[in-house]
């Protein structure tokens, strides 16, 4: 079960669609224009937020949703039973929406300047000190996916212009280095004429038998066939800080927690296991596997092999490993290749 542990009230602020002015979340009216807060206007969390210590504020944020009239539209407390500006019946009226997680406000930049006079004023200003004038807003976050969230981010702050210089040079830099690997790895630089000289093969056969495997401190349940099972929870403390929107100009901070639990397991279960393995080599075209004598229960593993050609070239010995027994065979010795080289020197493909 989750718990929840209030850590105080920030107050919020709220744009006037009138002017622009930022005004602080318990100001019903614009402090620049004098226009009453709209009911459809949404606070939003201020750049420089702190909790509320004043006592007649935090009982202003505990109080609840304020009210809009239902006939003048004006906003008012969520204690208060007739209207301030009209004194129509609130019972007519709207509360504010509450409740909403609100996102946090994007960092204000450094400077910001009054569009009125030119004046700079420092980024968390709300209106101008030189003039008056309100500055302007920053960009609204919106409750949005991760990824929208960055973007919106990015969009809050100043656009850059981006440096073309260093991403030509990041992108010619990729460049060179994939037609390196190419040259050097992939393409063929070069053809030689190659004698087939010698050829090797070795085979492996495993022999396995069931045997007890040990797992220890294993994440999550133990496999219904596992025996000597021992398992025990860990748990760990996990919490978010949300800032939940009052409706009335304020915002609860709340830490939630919650105990996240995980299962950890120790068991024996009876695995098919390799015991040895036998092998064998020689130099001709026809390899063969050894064959083990079994025991008990036993039983021959998935087999392999390991096959080369080697050449004779102007350049020196070269090896090639064919992809298959079929092709190995091919291989007779004397016959005459032409081996299609990589920059490295290593051999890409083989043809007659």
């Amino acid at each position: 079960m989750a718990r929840k542990a209030s850590k105080g009230f920030v107050q919020l602020e709220w744009v006037c669609p009138n002017c622009d002015g930022r005004n602080p979340g318990s100001i019903k009216t614009c402090q620049n224009c004098g226009a009453p807060q709209p009911e459809n206007v949404k606070f939003q969390r201020a750049a420089n937020e702190k909790i509320v210590t004043d006592e007649k504020l935090v009982q202003a944020a505990k109080a609840g949703a304020d009210i809009h009239c239902g006939f003048c539209g004006t906003r008012n407390p969520s204690t208060a039973t007739t209207c301030s500006q009209c004194g129509g019946d609130l019972k007519e009226g709207k509360a504010r929406e509450s409740g909403q997680i609100l996102q946090a406000a994007p960092t204000p930049p450094k400077a910001v300047t009054c569009a009125n006079c030119g004046f700079e004023n420092p980024g968390t200003a709300t209106t101008c000190t030189q003039c008056g004038a309100p500055l302007p807003k920053i960009a609204t976050p919106q409750p949005a996916p991760v990824q929208a969230q960055a973007a919106v981010a990015q969009k809050s702050q100043p656009a850059k212009k981006p440096n073309w210089f260093v991403i030509g040079g990041i992108g010619a830099f990729l460049t060179v280095c994939c037609i390196a690997i190419l040259m050097l790895f992939v393409l063929p630089s070069k053809s030689v004429q190659g004698t087939v000289t010698d050829v090797s093969w070795q085979t492996s056969v495993p022999v396995q038998e069931v045997q007890a495997v040990n797992y220890s401190n294993e994440r999550g349940s133990a496999p219904s066939d596992a025996y000597n099972v021992s398992c025990h929870d860990e748990s760990q403390e996990v919490c978010e800080e949300k800032t939940i929107d009052k409706g009335n100009g304020f915002a609860e901070v709340v830490e939630e927690c919650h105990t996240e639990t995980e299962q950890y397991c120790s068991y024996t279960v009876d695995e098919w296991t390799t015991i040895q393995t036998y092998t064998l080599d020689g130099n001709d075209l026809n390899p063969i596997y050894e064959q083990p004598s079994l025991f008990g229960e036993q039983r021959i593993g998935d087999t392999s092999e390991t096959l080369t050609v080697y050449f004779t070239t102007e350049d020196g010995q070269e090896t090639y490993t064919p992809g298959s027994l079929s092709e190995f065979q091919q291989f007779q010795i004397g016959s005459v290749w032409t081996l299609k080289l990589n920059a490295l020197g290593g051999v890409l493909s083989v043809e007659q």
